[in-house]
């Protein structure tokens, strides 16, 4: 009998309810935030890494990576590699950014989040 697996969803739902609850400060700022779990490999052979993506609006881009200490923190006690901070409202204004073409409903959440 094997262990069930935990989906990123869950993962990235379960980062944002720990830092809410041991750092409220963080846990405000996520609340403007769209938290991912990013999958990666690196290495022969092929290891997997999962990051924790944290897209902002612009104008909280400096508070979210003045937090980045204790949100590297709680990802690394859930045994995640990094936290990675992105620029939404960017991302969402890039004229040669393909996710909206790629993963539409992922785009929409960006551009709910950067407005």
């Amino acid at each position: 009998m094997g262990f069930p697996m935990i989906t990123e969803e869950h993962l990235a739902k379960e980062f944002t309810i720990v830092v809410k609850h041991f750092y409220p400060k963080a846990g405000q700022l996520l609340r403007r935030c769209y938290v991912k779990v990013i999958n990666s490999s690196w290495g022969r052979p092929p290891k997997r890494l999962q990051y924790i993506g944290i897209y902002c609006p612009d104008e909280i881009v400096a508070a979210v990576l003045e937090q980045r200490d204790v949100l590297r923190e709680v990802a690394e006690n859930m045994g995640l590699v990094e936290v990675v901070c992105m620029n939404a409202t960017r991302l969402v204004r890039d004229p040669l950014s393909k996710i909206k073409h790629t993963d539409p409903r992922f785009w929409l959440e960006l551009h709910w989040i950067a407005k």
